[in-house]
């Protein structure tokens, strides 16, 4: 982001950044009403030269110039042209069917995003090396006072190892890697929002727990990933990740659905069969409500991205052995759309319905506001 102060000159700083960048480049002109000041806005997939700027404006004392990081790593040029933007558009293309999800979402994202596909599944491996970095954080105990819940993970693994726990196999991989994500995002550790924070462990904990269990490469993971990332834009196209507005089958039921296609793709299902599994999981999720004990988001969270997570396990195997999901995708997403907005607003991240008004709940927010003072 570039931006350009300029002061009865506009006219003059608007040539000078079409000589350097071109007309291509998104530009914004914000002035003051009533006035003749205001700054020049100009968005930039590339890096922007700070040498080129300061020589272009350093003989112009009117102009102040300033510089912005990207906030997010990708631009969305004005001239991209994506390939599809629901399901059925995308299995409509002539082998995509038997094809992998993966190599869709490479098709998609490379053209949202104007660049190459080794470059985006790079992207992605960056993402996942990130998660994974929390993960292992998690894995080794976090300590936050101003929360909830203790360290519940330590404690799972250490049962998990003695024999002490029902044998679910890959499942309860998946169940500490679930659980040892939220924690890192309820001691204010880094995270991946994927979708959301408050579901952010249902499918990163789903895919990274079950390709540790099946010894699978990075590259692997993050085509799982890629995956799951395509079921969310379908979900973030026809309905919303926003539990306040659709309650949290938009979160943990969506998080579920993209991991369910993530699994499938780490057996080396086809998308056609990615779909069916996430189709499932979304229906198995409708009408989820969000209703966070003492307003925060650890109770009953942690337990609904367990639930998500293992909701798409069951739902990548069901649709690895072939079941009929009946209800296509896109209409599955409409229909979660429609339900979640039929929710009582009491039930949608308010915190005033649910476990959210139980004595309990009051007790320990009570508790958690006095600690917070008393620190």
């Amino acid at each position: 982001e570039l931006l350009v102060f300029f002061e009865n000159r506009k006219t003059a700083v608007l040539r000078k950044l079409e000589d350097l960048f071109g007309t291509e480049s998104q530009v914004q002109v914000l002035q003051r009403p009533g006035t003749e000041e205001g700054f020049v806005r100009l968005s930039s997939y590339l890096p922007v030269s700070t040498e080129l700027i300061d020589a272009a404006f350093e003989e112009d004392t009117t102009t102040a110039v300033k510089i912005l990081p990207p906030v997010l790593p990708v631009l969305t040029p004005d001239s991209m042209d994506i390939p599809f933007l629901s399901c059925e558009e995308m299995l409509a293309i002539p082998g995509s069917r038997q094809g992998s999800l993966a190599r869709l979402a490479l098709m998609y994202e490379s053209a949202r995003a104007g660049m190459g596909r080794d470059e985006v599944l790079e992207n992605m491996i960056q993402l996942v090396t990130c998660i994974n970095d929390s993960l292992q954080r998690g894995l080794s105990g976090t300590n936050y006072e101003n929360r909830i819940l203790k360290c519940q993970s330590i404690g799972f693994r250490e049962r998990l190892q003695s024999g002490r726990l029902l044998d679910l196999g890959l499942l309860n991989r998946v169940i500490l890697f679930v659980t040892a994500l939220m924690e890192v995002k309820s001691s204010m550790g880094v995270i991946v929002a994927a979708p959301t924070a408050g579901a952010c462990a249902a499918m990163p904990g789903a895919a990274l727990g079950a390709g540790d269990a099946m010894g699978s490469d990075l590259e692997k993971i993050a085509e799982s990933f890629l995956a799951a990332g395509m079921i969310g834009v379908f979900i973030s196209k026809y309905s919303t990740f926003a539990a306040e507005v659709a309650g949290c089958q938009a979160e943990c039921g969506a998080g579920s659905g993209m991991a369910a296609a993530a699994l499938v793709t780490l057996m080396g299902g086809d998308a056609e069969t990615s779909v069916a599994a996430a189709s499932m999981a979304l229906q198995n999720s409708l009408g989820m409500i969000c209703d966070p004990v003492a307003n925060r988001v650890e109770v009953p969270c942690l337990g609904k991205n367990v639930m998500a997570a293992s909701n798409a396990v069951s739902c990548a195997n069901m649709a690895l052995a072939g079941f009929d999901p009946v209800i296509p995708l896109d209409e599955v997403i409409q229909t979660m759309d429609t339900v979640g907005k039929s929710i009582p607003p009491e039930l949608r991240c308010t915190a005033l319905g649910g476990l959210s008004i139980t004595r309990t709940s009051k007790k320990i927010q009570k508790r958690l506001q006095d600690n917070k003072g008393a620190t």
